[in-house]
């Protein structure tokens, strides 16, 4: 029916209408569906598209996904406007589905909302209906993080927004600074996305925060807000320089410095720097120049803005092309982050290095040769520098007699070339040529050629060197002018004189005594140039000139007519000159005549004839011709070498061309390299540059320059040609007069063809003396304290292209004050120097001070003015400062020796000026030790600076470190001083106090509080278990200082690659843990770590595992030692153990620690362990413990040797001492002391007995302890030692070794060695431990009670304290303790909950001198299990007698339903059930209980598992709970009275002497030491009897049995002692000690009284009743009361004085203060309460009564 109803509305109009037959949109795909029991459903069903009037249908679809087939039914939904089929049973088998049609009608525009109700057995769920309007809505994030930033860069993120609505919308961003949006408006269809861009360009660093809003919709306008996130940090660039830096490089005030060193000129190296990013954000940076005006820059960078990574580098490249040889360049670039929070300056040098091209000799000698000849000689050039050097020889080899193979070419570095030059006159004549050797980017160099030429007819005089020589000296003195004739006749006239060196010069009188002028190498360039041709300067004036010196022919065409030059040549001299051309063979230009005569003074013509040959061509030469005098063509003519004038030469320099007018002429192929500035100068200086033009072609190039078109410069040549393949050099030279930049164009034409014209542009500045200032030359100093100095940079910037020379100047009244470093040096080009500014003031005033600095040029030749200096104004202040501390006493507590503590010390300045200080310590010491040891101490206090400054109102911090070496306090004093400079005197003032600071080393200390025992050796006393573990030891070792051994590894390391560790510790201990039993339970003992320091402690017991360290196996040593195989098979059976092995206690606090040990093995186990405190002590404890078997006799002994107590020499009763020896086994034993060597030791005292043995023989039971009584009394003031054997019957025997001092009473005080007694086990008084389940403690465990006298009693209170809140405990004292008496009360009782029972313990008189440590246990018992262990008993008792008369029918012919018995349930003990009556059985209706057994014995060996079969049928016999040890030992030592009067008289009269009735007197009281001599012949014969044999013993006891028989028998014997008993009691008073009797009588109501007989009482009574029978008077009445009186007085005190007053009242006494203190700690009564005061009202009455006179007596 459903499936027709869903057809039924898909086939309506409605259904068509509604467009659910559309597309389904994502929003619909994506419905969220869930399954509930099985049936999948959708949660929702919304509507959003829907229309007034029309109706939406929409399926709801209900899926099956359970294995089962379901059932379930829907309610419809509840409002009109959702409706759907009538609600029916849905039955759905596994994975069918039904869709049921939900059909929305709206009434109105507005959202609605229903359900339909889904209902199964299981329960009910609902699915929501929806029907909403269109709306708008977008989809936006609710934040965006941005990524890291740099501060004042930018990033940005990018995020969706989406419109999920239904509608259109207009959405606008609005959001704040740094933040923005891309695009901050738009409009977004349904369903449409668009990504927005999120910049982020902080301007400020932290985190930022910001809300984005986003509007959009419609009219009524929405909103979305997303939250905005971004991190802006401050970016940190690094500038690394990759290389070395250059020596002479002044990097001060520059971060970095960039030297590239010399370049090559014209060549480009290029140098990085890295650029680090030391932060996580990308950091933008700016690469920027100095800029500077008329500066020409070599350093360039193609990086002007980049942006280094975070983390990451930036490779920056600087390139370096320097142009002018010999320059130093300098340059900045400033390399700026962004937003220009971070400034780097890099400073950039660099060097122009050129050719250094030199001549092996600057002449070459031709000699003579004859004419027609021809002779070649060689020169060697050679290039001393690594930079290609490019050479030209200034002179045309085809026209002249002089010629090179290799007139110019390329010298490489370093390289020497060798050329050969050829002379070839053309007339017989003496030549001289001097040829400039142009070199490119250097000076020229100048070599002379000359030779002399002889024909038949004519023979000059030979030319040489020296004539060069003296020509040059004559031509400055002005005498070449003249002929050599001439000047020989002057010289034989004495017109002339020749000098020292062969030169001709003027006498002395002509010249008026001016000294002759000297010939001096002109400088390269000014002899190039200043030739009297190119310029109009000459260095001298010329002999012969020609002129002109160049022409250019032009075009010359046709071929067959020849053009003609002129040339005039001048004679400037006084002689006749012949003038001769050299001829050119081949040439196209030459000259007629080509020899001639010139007059003095004359001129004459020559032509120059031009003949070209060929058509479209380039013709160019040099014509060369020499004048030389007439007078020179023979040596005859020449009286004198001194007057011999070489020849002059003369050079014409030609071009010409046949090209047609209009025809274009030869392209020329060439490479100029031409600088772009001439080097930098001084104004009003010449400055030389050179420029290469270099022939790439294979035909010849002419060039021409128009210096008419740019008359400021001169080059030369100016006019010439370059052969194919070769070069030409150009020198050119500029006159700049200021500082104005000059720019210079040369038109060079070449190949004589306007359109090839090359402009050469040039510029060119004079440089002027420019220093900058800093400033505006004023430097400014913080106020001084006076006395100290401060140091300032100060910078000085060089603003020339030139090196100049500075040099400060200070007053000398100002030289102490201020100064200044370097005071003088060079400032490169453009470079800025930092300098070192020092102020001192002296005074507490102001300074107004001035410094100069004078410039000059560095090079010498300019001449500087004389007045170029600048002027710094220097403005300081000087004043007087303090320092004082914050804190003047520090105190840091306690640190550990050998650690560290840091503190900050914080120094207030409040003045005005700087201070600089420098700290003094001064290191104390309080506390034992040894001066001498630590005076070679170090300082323990470590200042990080002694030396600081303190700018002024500030603070500064000084950060301390305190390193104490020793356990001892420390105290530093800390004072300061001014720190001056070295060159003033120490200040007068002392130095001052700042601050103290203490602090105490110390070392991790711990101590053994308490110690107890658990398991086998529970019946132990804490004394016992003290001394086992020698605890008073290891505390004693663990006060002392550690030694540097234990500290080699200050905290547990596993250090050791063996088995066994070494040891580093001298401290070594025995943990003994006695003997047991094998199998018997684990001794366990428990020790109680107390941190009584003040500083943490870790601690650690190491066992020899936990410090090796984990190597591999291949590595271990397989042969292990017996030793190491012992300790393993400890270790890995685990039977020592500690827990915990390790923690940590803080000051104050405790820590139980558990040891225990196994008897699991048979044997001694022994195994190191090593007790770590870290930073402290190394001790290695020997765990030591010994397992017996079951059947072996065993005595543990804790030590083979004892000490007994010193003991003084003469005392009549030696004290009886105690050696105890412990059963470790579970069998009876029995001892015997073998007294031979005691003997022995008596023979040697004259039979006095210095050792005797009280117990020669005793038998110990098992776990417990025997006592070995011995008196030890020496003869004399030494110690005593005897080796006795203790022999176990049935065991192993013992040598003891016994020891004992005597010492003498009047050098050692007796209450030394009570001390000693008393001290020698500290084991702590209270209780401190508890153990698991203890439900009781002792408020002590130690009880001391001092010395007494040996015939008082002690008492002490203790408190048995119940400390569980829930049960009671039972208690019962077990005293065990034959030779003396204590007395306990109660011996047993019950303490409630959280009751404390006191418990009086009273040591009674012993009678005898005594060493009493006694331990007494007391038992205490879980009342609850003790009542349940009677219980149990009881009713086992019951049965077992009920058991006694059960017996068992074992007939076979009975019925099995009548066996009432099974055999199982029968008696343990055999014998019982044969004895059983079978006639006595009874026939019960129930079963009867297991029958009765004893308890299995506790001895057998472990592991033993069997058991009977019906063992779980037997009813043991309960046992009863073991109960809980409490120890308690009682120490004492009892003295004669004698004894104890002698050396503790004033602790007398605390004790009551607690005496007999009996008034006889004691032996004991005999002084004369008889009685003590028969004792010891007694104890010696009682030891005799003690070692008797058994048989022995039988015989003495049967003699005396018959002894006393007979005398109890006889008659007279009864009779005697009748009569003894009726005699009086004798007197004995006068025997009594006159000691006794002065103290009796010196000391009132003491406790040993005098006595009275019984005969003065009887005289006593006697008297006084005849005195009352007599008649008396009044008078003698009176007198009669008196004595009346007096005599009762004297009674009462004889009373008094008896033993049985005394005794009841010190009982009372004592039962009073028992009873107080038992209210007490019950709290009934409060001792500690303040007592009351009763103030009672005042009686006005008594005040006048009190005034009457006394009544009368009668």
């Amino acid at each position: 029916m459903l499936a027709q109803m869903h057809d039924e509305f898909r086939n309506s109009d409605s259904f068509r209408k509604s467009g659910y037959g559309r597309k389904v949109s994502a929003r619909e795909a994506k419905k969220k569906k869930v399954v509930f029991c099985g049936i999948e459903v959708p949660e929702t069903l919304s509507w959003y598209d829907w229309e007034l009037g029309r109706e939406t249908i929409k399926h709801l679809t209900l899926k099956n996904v359970h294995g089962k087939t379901q059932k379930l039914s829907y309610r419809a939904p509840s409002t009109p406007f959702f409706f759907t089929v009538f609600p029916q049973p849905i039955t759905l088998s596994p994975g069918m589905s039904v869709s049921l049609p939900v059909v929305f009608r709206p009434s109105a525009k507005r959202d609605y909302e229903d359900n339909i109700l889904l209902k199964k057995a299981e329960g009910e769920f609902s699915v929501t209906l929806h029907a909403m309007l269109p709306r708008f809505c977008l989809s936006i994030p609710a934040a965006v993080q941005l990524p890291v930033c740099a501060v004042h860069s930018a990033t940005e993120a990018a995020f969706p927004v989406c419109n999920v609505g239904d509608l259109a919308s207009i959405f606008t961003w609005e959001t704040s600074s740094p933040f923005s949006m891309d695009p901050d408006r738009g409009t977004l269809n349904p369903g449409a996305e668009c990504m927005v861009k999120v910049m982020f360009q902080p301007e400020v660093a932290g985190v930022h925060y910001a809300a984005a809003t986003c509007w959009f919709g419609g009219e009524v306008k929405q909103k979305r807000t997303i939250m905005l996130k971004a991190l802006a940090k401050y970016p940190c660039l690094c500038v690394n320089v990759t290389g070395k830096k250059s020596e002479d490089v002044q990097s001060e005030k520059f971060q970095d410095v960039l030297c590239f060193g010399s370049v090559p000129v014209g060549t480009t190296v290029e140098k990085s720097v890295e650029i680090f990013n030391m932060s996580v954000v990308e950091a933008p940076c700016e690469i920027k120049r100095a800029e500077e005006p008329l500066r020409g820059y070599v350093f360039s960078c193609d990086v002007s803005h980049d942006v280094v990574p975070a983390k990451g580098k930036l490779v920056l490249w600087i390139r370096f092309q320097p142009q002018v040889v010999g320059e130093h360049s300098t340059d900045y670039f400033t390399i700026t982050s962004a937003g220009c929070h971070l400034k780097t300056v890099l400073k950039v040098v660099g060097s122009c290095k050129g050719p250094s091209v030199s001549l092996h000799q600057h002449s070459v000698d031709f000699d003579w040769i004859n004419l027609g000849e021809s002779l070649m000689r060689t020169l060697k050039i050679s290039n001393t520098s690594d930079v290609p050097a490019y050479y030209q020889f200034d002179i045309d080899c085809k026209g002249s007699v002089f010629s090179l193979d290799r007139p110019c070419g390329v010298l490489e570095g370093g390289a020497t070339l060798t050329l050969k030059v050829t002379f070839r006159p053309a007339h017989p004549m003496n030549y001289h040529r001097r040829v400039a050797c142009l070199v490119h980017h250097q000076e020229p160099l100048y070599v002379d050629f000359f030779g002399t030429c002889h024909s038949d007819t004519a023979k000059p005089a030979t030319l040489q060197k020296r004539h060069l020589s003296w020509y040059r000296t004559n031509m400055v003195r002005g005498l070449t002018f003249y002929p050599p004739d001439i000047l020989g006749e002057m010289l034989k006239d004495g017109k002339l004189q020749m000098d020292e060196k062969g030169a001709l010069m003027l006498p002395p009188e002509i010249s008026e005594d001016q000294p002759p002028k000297e010939y001096f190498e002109p400088n390269a360039m000014a002899e190039y140039f200043f030739d009297g041709v190119s310029s109009e300067l000459a260095l001298f004036p010329a002999h012969v000139s020609v002129s002109p010196r160049e022409y250019d022919f032009g075009c010359c065409m046709p071929l067959h007519e020849a053009k003609s030059l002129s040339l005039c040549v001048t004679n400037h001299t006084k002689g006749s000159i012949i003038v001769a051309w050299t001829p050119s063979d081949g040439s196209a230009f030459q000259v007629r005549p080509e020899i001639c005569d010139m007059l003095p003074l004359k001129s004459s013509t020559f032509h120059v004839f031009f003949r070209p040959t060929q058509v479209s061509s380039l013709y160019a030469a040099e014509l060369e011709g020499f004048a030389v005098y007439k007078v020179m063509r023979h040596y005859n003519n020449i009286e004198n070498d001194a007057t011999i004038c070489p020849s002059w030469c003369l050079t014409v320099r030609l071009r010409a061309h046949t090209y047609e007018a209009k025809q274009e002429h030869m392209i020329p192929q060439y490479i100029l390299d031409i600088p772009k500035s001439f080097p930098p100068v001084v104004c009003d200086h010449d400055t030389h540059c050179s420029m290469l033009l270099s022939n790439t072609s294979t035909s010849l190039i002419t060039f021409s320059v128009n210096q008419t078109a740019c008359p400021s410069v001169l080059v030369k040549p100016s006019l010439g040609h370059v052969i194919p393949g070769g070069h030409q050099i150009f020198l050119l030279s500029t006159h700049p007069v200021n500082t104005v930049l000059q720019q210079h164009v040369l038109p060079l034409e070449l190949n004589s063809y306007p359109a090839y014209t090359k402009e050469i542009v040039l510029q060119s500045c004079g440089q002027s003396l420019l220093l900058l200032l800093e400033g505006d030359g004023i430097l400014y100093f913080k106020p001084l304290h006076i006395g100290t100095s401060s140091t300032r940079m100060y910078t000085i910037k060089n603003c020339t292209r030139l090196p100049i020379d500075f040099t400060w100047k200070i007053q000398q009244s100002d030289s102490k004050i201020l100064s200044v470093s370097p005071t003088a040096g060079v400032l490169q080009p453009y470079e800025t120097m930092a300098q070192a500014w020092t102020f001192t003031p002296e005074k507490d005033t102001k300074y107004v001070l001035r410094a100069r600095v004078f410039v000059k040029w560095k090079s010498p030749e300019p001449v500087s003015p004389k007045d170029v200096h600048y002027v710094l104004r220097v403005i300081g202040e000087g004043a007087l400062g303090t320092i004082r501390a914050q804190n003047q006493y520090v105190d840091l507590g306690n640190v550990l020796v050998g650690d560290q503590k840091s503190y900050s010390i914080v120094l207030l300045n409040d003045g005005i000026c700087t201070m600089n200080y420098i700290l003094i310590v001064e290191q104390l010491f309080t506390g034992p030790h040894d001066p001498e040891e630590v005076c070679s101490d170090l300082l323990a206090l470590e200042l990080e600076h002694s030396r600081g400054t303190i700018p002024a109102r500030s603070k500064a911090f000084v950060r301390v470190k305190v390193r104490p070496a020793r356990r001892l306090r420390y105290t530093w004093r800390i004072r300061y001083d001014n720190c001056t400079p070295r060159g003033l005197a120490k200040s007068k003032e002392k130095k001052q106090f700042l601050c103290c600071i203490a602090v105490t080393g110390v070392y991790p200390t711990l101590c053994i509080t308490d110690a107890c025992t658990i398991g086998t050796a529970r019946g132990n006393s804490k004394m016992h278990i003290w001394k086992l573990f020698s605890l008073d030891t290891l505390n004693e070792y663990l006060e002392r200082d550690p030694t540097p051994g234990e500290l080699t590894y200050k905290v547990p390391t596993r250090h050791s690659t063996c088995l066994i560790p070494p040891v580093y510790t001298p401290l070594l201990l025995d943990f003994d843990f006695g003997s047991a039993p094998v199998g018997s339970k684990p001794t366990i003992v428990m020790l109680l770590l107390e941190n009584k320091g003040v500083v943490p402690v870790d601690w650690a017991f190491l066992f020899p595992s936990d410090q090796k360290m984990d190597i591999e196996r291949w590595a271990e040593d397989v042969d292990f030692t017996p030793q190491e195989l012992h300790q393993m098979r400890i270790q890995d059976n685990q039977l020592f153990s500690v827990s915990p092995k390790s923690g940590t206690l803080l000051p104050g606090q405790e820590k139980s620690v558990r040891l225990s040990h196994r008897h699991d093995f048979i044997g001694t186990d022994r195994l190191p362990v090593l007790l770590k405190i870290s930073y402290g002590h190394e001790i290695l404890l020997t765990f030591s413990g010994v397992t017996v078997e079951h059947n072996q006799r065993y005595v543990h002994f804790a030590s083979t040797k004892h000490v007994f107590a010193p003991i003084a020499v003469g005392r009549s009763q030696p004290p009886t001492q105690i050696y105890k020896l412990y059963n470790g086994g579970s069998m009876p034993v029995t001892f015997e002391v073998q007294l031979d060597n005691i003997v022995k030791i008596q023979e040697k005292n004259f039979q006095h007995p210095v050792f005797a043995c009280l117990t020669p023989r005793g038998e110990i039971p098992p776990g417990e302890s025997g006592h070995i009584g011995w008196i030890f009394s020496p003869l004399e003031a030494k110690t005593y030692t005897v080796d006795v054997l203790i022999q176990i019957l049935e065991g192993d025997s013992t040598q003891i070794t016994f020891q004992g001092v005597g010492y003498n009473p009047n050098v050692v005080e007796e209450a030394a060695t009570s001390r000693q007694f008393f001290c020698s086990a500290l084991i702590p008084g209270s209780a401190k431990l508890t153990m698991p389940g203890q439900a009781a403690t002792l408020s002590h465990h130690r009880i001391c009670l001092g010395n007494i006298p040996d015939c008082t009693k002690a008492c002490r209170l203790v408190f048995l304290n119940n400390i569980s809140k829930t049960k009671a405990v039972v208690f019962t004292w077990q005293m065990n303790c034959k030779e003396m008496v204590l007395e306990i009360v109660p011996e047993s009782g019950v303490a409630q909950p959280g009751e404390s029972i006191p418990c009086f313990i009273t040591l009674q008189p012993t009678r005898n001198p005594y060493f009493c440590r006694i331990n007494l246990v007391c038992e205490v018992y879980i009342q609850e299990s003790l009542v349940q262990y009677e219980r149990d008993l009881r009713e086992w008792e019951k049965e077992k007698e009920r058991q006694a008369v059960e017996f068992t029918i074992t007939e076979k012919d009975l019925e099995p339903k009548k066996k009432l018995t099974s055999p199982s349930v029968r008696l343990s003990d055999s014998a019982e059930t044969e004895s059983l009556s079978k006639s006595s059985a009874v026939i019960r209706k129930y079963k009867t209980l297991p029958p009765i057994k004893s308890h299995p014995p506790s001895s057998q060996p472990p592991g033993h598992t069997e058991r009977d079969k019906d063992a779980s049928q037997v009813w043991v016999k309960p046992e009863p709970p073991t109960p809980m040890s409490l120890h308690l030992d009682v120490s004492a030592r009892s003295y004669a009275i004698e004894d104890f009067l002698s050396n503790f008289a004033l602790d007398f009269p605390r004790f009551f002497l607690s005496r007999p009735f009996s008034t006889q007197p004691s032996e004991s009281k005999l002084v004369d030491g008889s009685r003590h001599r028969n004792k010891m012949d007694t104890e010696s014969k009682r030891l005799s009897l003690a070692a008797a044999s058994k048989q022995e013993m039988e015989v003495v006891t049967d003699i005396l049995t018959g002894v006393i028989r007979s005398l109890l028998e006889d008659g007279h014997f009864q009779k005697s002692v009748r009569k003894i008993e009726d005699e009086p009691i004798p007197y004995f008073s006068q025997f009594r000690c006159a000691k006794l009797v002065e103290l009796q009588g010196s000391r009132q109501g003491s406790t040993i009284p005098s006595r009275a007989s019984a005969s003065d009482l009887d005289l006593a009574k006697d008297g006084e009743q005849k005195e009352m029978s007599q008649e008396t008077s009044p008078s003698d009445l009176l007198e009669s009361c008196e004595a009346l009186h007096h005599k009762q007085s004297m009674v009462k005190k004889i009373i008094n004085s008896q033993p049985a007053v005394g005794n009841l009242v010190e009982l009372l006494l004592e039962n009073t203060l028992q009873n107080i203190l038992i209210e007490a700690s019950r709290g009934e009564v409060v001792l500690t309460a303040r007592p009351r005061v009763i103030t009672l009202p005042s009686n006005t009455s008594q005040r006048f009564t009190s005034s009457a006179p006394p009544p009368s007596r009668a």
